[in-house]
């Protein structure tokens, strides 16, 4: 991917640079995890030891606190990709105090930082520790053109899992049974590894992150499968069907067509220059209309990226305004407690114009 390259790493910086000032931050602590992983092409996983990139909005070079035995040659050469300075300590130090003593006046944090090191952080700092949701989040929220590549390829490789899902969902086999047989064709398409897999059967598929069981699928079952995983440059797929194992009774069928529609609806809805929360609320209403409003529990979807589930989140009200680059889920779903469930999820990228849906696989309820 031509976004591991030296000069996209640092584009990122300055964008996060840049979006700092705009909103009056001096200092932001990156964490260890994604957002890490983003501007150093490195995760640099960080447990109890504090592992922290500090950025400062005025330019100066950034200054890579972590633990001496962390310090790699793969280390360095993610520091070096920013124009880090590289501070190791050893066990024993006070890593925060590292920190503190770096920044003051506004501080933007990491949302994935724990207490462990965000209180005594927030006690050290000469000034106000804020969230860096608007400063990280703003900037990852826009893929370029190479994250998009890499995306679309994730989306290409769970589409081709789902295609062949007649060979795994069998009628007399357990969800369990059938997860396994979706995790490794999951693996053999080239995905890294299955980052979940949800097999949900009759009343199951009324439970949005059910999983697996040893319930045995039976003829007659409406089954939701929720599968993903990441490429090797750690961009994510995420795509939900639902199948038919047999010809479905007639309302289901019918209630299925409805949300086949309103997910089409909202997918459509996707365009430069509009509130996300219209996204949402294309779906939304149009369920609400066909008297399946109450069943729809959850937000129409989330962004994808180095993270599973990232901003911007597709939920009733959100006002993020739609930019080009933006790619996230479009994932509606219906729930009767104790009977069935249905979802049907892509992603979608937001171009010049209007979107790119980066799943193309069949979206009607596909009878087994």
């Amino acid at each position: 991917m031509n976004d591991t390259a030296p000069d996209i790493h640092q584009h990122r910086l300055d964008s996060v640079r840049a979006r700092a000032r705009e909103l009056g931050i001096d200092h932001v602590v990156v964490y260890s995890g994604e957002d890490m992983a983003y501007l150093t092409g490195q995760r640099l996983d960080s447990h109890e030891r504090l592992t922290a990139l500090v950025v400062a909005a005025d330019g100066s070079g950034p200054l890579l606190v972590l633990p001496s035995l962390e310090l790699t040659d793969t280390v360095r050469g993610a520091a070096d990709l920013v124009g880090a300075t590289v501070h190791p300590w050893s066990d024993g130090t006070d890593a925060v105090a590292l920190v503190t003593a770096k920044v003051s006046g506004r501080v933007a944090v990491s949302t994935a930082m724990p207490a462990l090191h965000l209180v005594p952080l927030q006690q050290g700092v000469d000034g106000e520790v804020v969230l860096a949701s608007d400063v990280i989040d703003h900037v990852r929220a826009v893929k370029t053109p190479a994250e998009i590549t890499e995306l679309a390829d994730a989306a290409r490789r769970i589409d081709a899992v789902h295609a062949r899902m007649g060979e795994y969902l069998q009628v007399g086999r357990t969800e369990a049974e059938v997860g396994e047989l979706i995790t490794a064709a999951i693996e053999a398409e080239g995905l890294t590894h299955a980052e979940f897999v949800i097999v949900g059967s009759g009343a199951h598929g009324a439970d949005p992150h059910h999983g697996v069981s040893d319930r045995v699928i039976r003829e007659g079952d409406i089954v939701v499968v929720d599968i993903g995983g990441p490429v090797p440059s750690g961009y994510h797929s995420d795509c939900t069907r639902t199948y038919s194992m047999g010809e479905p009774d007639p309302q289901v069928a019918t209630e299925y067509a409805e949300l086949q529609e309103a997910q089409r609806l909202a997918r459509e809805a996707v365009r430069p220059g509009v509130a996300i929360g219209e996204v949402d609320a294309a779906a939304r209403e149009y369920l609400a209309a066909a008297g399946l409003g109450e069943r729809f529990i959850h937000r129409t979807g989330h962004g994808i990226g180095l993270g599973l589930h990232e901003p911007p989140f597709v939920a009733p009200g959100a006002d993020t305004v739609l930019a080009e680059g933006m790619t996230f889920s479009v994932e509606p779903g219906i729930y009767l407690d104790g009977r069935w469930g249905a979802r049907l999820e892509d992603i979608v990228t937001v171009t010049a114009d209007g979107r790119r849906d980066l799943n193309t696989g069949e979206r009607g309820l596909r009878v087994l």
